[in-house]
């Protein structure tokens, strides 16, 4: 079972999720999950397609922004923050450990305006550490001011 870590009052990030992990979910008032991890990644990764199955049959929605090794880019993080935009509830984003879909919040939020310093923050508060994409997210939210 994943541990659900709270970025925000409407986002959760997890590592790896397991098809039960789903019904939690649904119990948190999650209505969107976003995997942010390649199908084949780890030999026994459970494959997007089941997570998908099995999320549909709870009545929540799926998204895959797979992030890969070779990182963000403008596209993943414009169709992250639409999808937090469009999220009428709670949204689940996992990926193996959970970094990258923080990241890739983080990427999102500030892409909006958020202020980079309140989500590094959160991100502390989760255990996760939005360093290695501080420099972007200040200038993805100096756009905004």
């Amino acid at each position: 079972m994943s541990q659900f870590r709270r970025l925000s009052d409407s986002v959760l990030a997890s590592p790896q999720i397991s098809l039960e992990d789903i019904e939690l979910a649904r119990d948190e008032g999650v209505t969107l999950i976003v995997c942010n991890r390649p199908d084949g990644e780890d030999p026994g990764q459970l494959e997007s397609d089941s997570i998908r199955q099995t999320a549909a049959e709870q009545g929540i929605e799926y998204l895959s922004i797979p992030i890969t090794a070779s990182g963000f880019s403008e596209p993943q993080v414009a169709a992250m923050a639409d999808a937090l935009a469009g999220a009428e509830g709670k949204v689940l984003a996992y990926c193996r450990s959970g970094t990258r879909s923080t990241l890739l919040w983080a990427l999102a939020q500030a892409s909006t305006g958020a202020d980079p310093d309140v989500l590094a923050a959160q991100a502390k508060a989760a255990g996760y550490d939005v360093a290695p994409v501080r420099p972007v997210m200040d200038i993805l939210a100096a756009k905004h001011r």
